[in-house]
């Protein structure tokens, strides 16, 4: 993904704007899309910003951790549950995610989903 455009050229791109200029002129002169010149000019007017916006990150996890305590409940009645079966358990409650969506709640939450003392080993002697 390209790097945002400085801060300088966004701000004479708006004062330019402000002093009447039309927005389709404006972006033509500064070399600017007309989208981006639109776009910041429309979040200039009701906040004042000229930053960028952030980029990049996981803009979805908010939508899963709502339902996190119905995850981890699930979690919690069956330790040793597929990520595939608790994503067909949630979307029985009404949730839709994916299997790796998951992987990333229980990083987050700091919980391994690691075969532990009481799961069967694959082989039962060494090779």
């Amino acid at each position: 993904m390209p790097a945002p455009l400085s801060i300088d050229l966004r701000q004479r791109v708006i004062a330019a704007i402000e002093a009447g200029a039309s927005r389709r002129q404006t972006a033509e002169r500064f070399g600017v899309g007309v989208a981006s010149a639109i776009r910041w000019h429309a979040r200039y007017r009701p906040e004042g910003q000229t930053a960028p916006k952030p980029m990049g990150g996981d803009h979805l996890s908010q939508r899963l951790e709502a339902h996190g305590a119905l995850i981890l409940r699930l979690y919690k009645e069956r330790r040793d549950i597929f990520l595939r079966e608790l994503r067909e358990a949630l979307q029985e409650h009404g949730v839709r995610t994916s299997t790796s969506a998951l992987t990333r709640f229980f990083v987050r939450h700091g919980i391994t989903r690691k075969k532990g003392r009481c799961t069967l080993k694959n082989r039962p002697a060494r090779t």
